[in-house]
């Protein structure tokens, strides 16, 4: 694995399982309409970290229902569904409402996408502070490996986002900037604390 910090870039030749060909098909779809970042777990299970989830999570863009419509059309045209609910109105109604939704293929429920719209100013910066994981069979838009590890150990915080985090740093100890993670460690408790963050 090969980090670049200038470009923005991770070029990994792992061999691909189940769960990333499961992302890359899913991401594929959704970056044809809406720009994306996967964030959390998934994302140092990508990077080599050795464990489960059921779940990978993502921000997309917040974008009006129309285009929203010709997106859910074309992942139940490739075989997803929506877990939460099959009607458009309400599905685009969670998502309004700050609220997850979840698609996984046609009849199965596990593993799934958690799809969310940013809630906040912190959350869309993740659109600006990403970087780009190239695979052998296509590429998956992630936060930050700063951003990752200070939400997984300030904001998520139980030990298993902190072991996730701390594979991260292993990983790509030379690379991580300390200075970024204490500038967004200093922004998730101001948000924790209710504080608006401009």
């Amino acid at each position: 694995m090969k980090y670049n910090p200038g470009k923005k870039e991770i070029i990994c030749n792992k061999e691909l399982n189940n769960l990333d060909k499961f992302a890359l098909d899913f991401l594929q779809i959704v970056g044809k309409h809406v720009d994306y970042v996967v964030v959390a777990g998934y994302v140092s299970i990508l990077l080599g970290r050795t464990r489960i989830t059921e779940d990978i999570d993502v921000f997309i863009k917040k974008i009006s229902k129309e285009k929203f419509i010709e997106l859910y059309k074309e992942l139940l045209e490739k075989d997803f569904w929506c877990l939460n609910a099959e009607n458009i109105d309400e599905i685009y109604g969670f998502l309004e409402d700050k609220l997850a939704v979840r698609f996984a293929y046609k009849n199965t429920s596990i593993p799934n996408f958690e799809v969310k719209f940013p809630k906040d100013k912190l959350d869309e910066e993740v659109f600006e502070d990403c970087i780009i994981v190239k695979l052998s069979s296509g590429k998956i838009k992630i936060s930050s490996l700063e951003r990752h590890i200070a939400f997984k150990k300030y904001f998520l915080g139980s030990d298993k986002d902190v072991e996730d985090a701390l594979h991260i740093e292993a990983t790509f100890k030379e690379e991580i900037d300390d200075r970024k993670i204490k500038k967004l460690e200093e922004l998730i408790k101001k948000r924790q604390n209710g504080k608006t963050i401009s």
